[in-house]
């Protein structure tokens, strides 16, 4: 058991971090007064970097934060009025009236860029949907959350192999094969799926939300994970035959792999932070759906793990980006979001399995996070760092970087930590 001054200790500063430089970052300078929605385009300085766009991802990503933040007590309303005015933005804006769904991405104003329909965002759009009105009370959340889940259902859910379907055109059509990304399927997007429909779940209660579920669930488990190391397996092709992992011309932009392509290691990379990101969402929705998640004790052990074993820099602090399935790490610079989901996962592999290992996996995460990955005269995260932890990239946010994981892992480890505590 960890002493009590350590627990206490990385609770202040979890506390201190979300309460004086997180949410104060976002709630004094995102706010779109002019054409509604939010600003999401940060440089190191925290001002205003001027791109002309507002993505589905990332104003969705804002509304979730919003949402779970005022959910979880923090703000005193203000994050609160800012998820309304992130939905009003999505609702107004984004939703497309004639074919359903979300536009991918428009400017400022609010016109449209692109306007395919990308599982990704959906996935985000149904996560931040039904968390807003879990934390609100107000069921236009959940009713547009059930849209999106219904649309879904109707055009992106795979009836030979199952899963799901993840690029399309405007009005639905599938996109074309290989980087217009339609003759693939990803972890990613069936990870943020079984994330999206816990919540679905939890707020509606619905039998067919529950079942589409588990069926993601097994697809989860019985598709996406390496049968010997159970790490995540990246791309596959519709019948579930492993694909080398590609870019998409749409989504995940690779900006650090710039000849694009097949990545280095196409047919054998994982990554360290999905595997522990996936294993306590896992947990999450167990826990939702009223099971026990010490039934599937053994593959906690073995995903988490191999995160401990593989994954976490023991030298330096932090946790690698990605390795080999086996786990010899390849990429070992530390990437903000990584750092974040194993924050939680950590905190929850101890209380889980008990093991002294995964609370100093946890510290050495920790002490990385605040000793070099926050910018703490401005408030937000460092994007990516050397091994060492020096700024390589140094912008506080962009469409791929907004508040989600950081303000996500504050609030969620100050939960367990807190538990924590109370334990000692």
């Amino acid at each position: 058991m960890p002493e009590r001054n350590h627990i206490e200790h990385c609770l202040q500063q979890a506390r201190h971090h979300l309460t004086e430089e997180l949410l104060p970052f976002w709630l004094d300078r995102m706010k779109d007064e002019q054409y509604g929605g939010v600003i999401t385009h940060f440089d190191q300085y925290g001002r205003d970097s001027g791109e002309d766009e507002k993505s589905l991802i990332a104003q969705s990503r804002s509304l979730y934060t919003m949402s779970s933040a005022h959910r979880a007590g923090y703000g005193g309303g203000a994050c609160l009025e800012m998820a309304r005015h992130c939905l009003d933005f999505l609702l107004s804006k984004m939703w497309d009236q004639q074919h359903g769904g979300f536009y991918w991405l428009m400017n400022r104003k609010g016109e449209v860029l692109i306007d395919q329909k990308i599982a990704y965002g959906h996935s985000f759009a149904v996560y931040s949907l039904a968390e807003y009105s879990l934390a609100s009370g107000d069921p236009t959340g959940l009713e547009y959350a059930g849209k999106v889940f219904d649309l879904l259902q109707k055009y992106a859910l795979d009836s030979m192999y199952g899963g799901y379907f993840e690029m399309f055109e405007r009005d639905w059509r599938l996109c074309g094969p290989g980087s217009k990304g339609g003759d693939r399927k990803t972890l990613d997007v069936h990870m943020h799926l079984m994330e999206a429909f816990t919540s679905l779940y939890e707020c509606s209660g619905q039998h067919i939300h529950r079942r589409r579920l588990e069926e993601v669930i097994q697809i989860l488990l019985q598709r996406m994970l390496h049968p010997v190391y159970k790490t995540g397996i990246p791309q596959f092709w519709p019948d579930w035959r492993v694909a080398p992992q590609i870019k998409f011309d749409i989504v995940w932009g690779w900006d650090r792999f710039e000849d694009g392509g097949a990545k280095p290691h196409a047919d054998d990379n994982s990554s360290y932070g999905h595997n522990v990101e996936f294993a306590w969402l896992y947990l999450h929705a167990l826990r939702i759906l009223g099971q026990d998640p010490l039934a599937q004790r053994e593959l906690f052990e073995t995903i988490f793990g191999h995160a401990v074993q593989h994954g976490i820099d023991w030298e330096y602090g932090g946790v690698y980006v990605e390795g080999l399935h086996d786990g010899t790490p390849t990429d070992m610079e530390k990437e903000f979001w990584q750092q974040a989901e194993l924050l939680i996962g950590m905190l929850d592999a101890y209380q889980l399995l008990g093991e002294e290992i995964y609370w100093q996996a946890y510290e050495q995460v920790h002490r990385f996070v605040f000793d070099k990955g926050i910018h703490h005269e401005v408030g937000e995260w460092w994007p990516l760092l050397t091994r060492e932890g020096k700024p390589i990239w140094t912008h506080m946010s962009h469409s791929w970087k907004v508040n989600y994981h950081s303000v996500r892992a504050m609030v969620q480890s100050i939960n367990r930590l807190e538990k924590l505590m109370e334990g000692i």
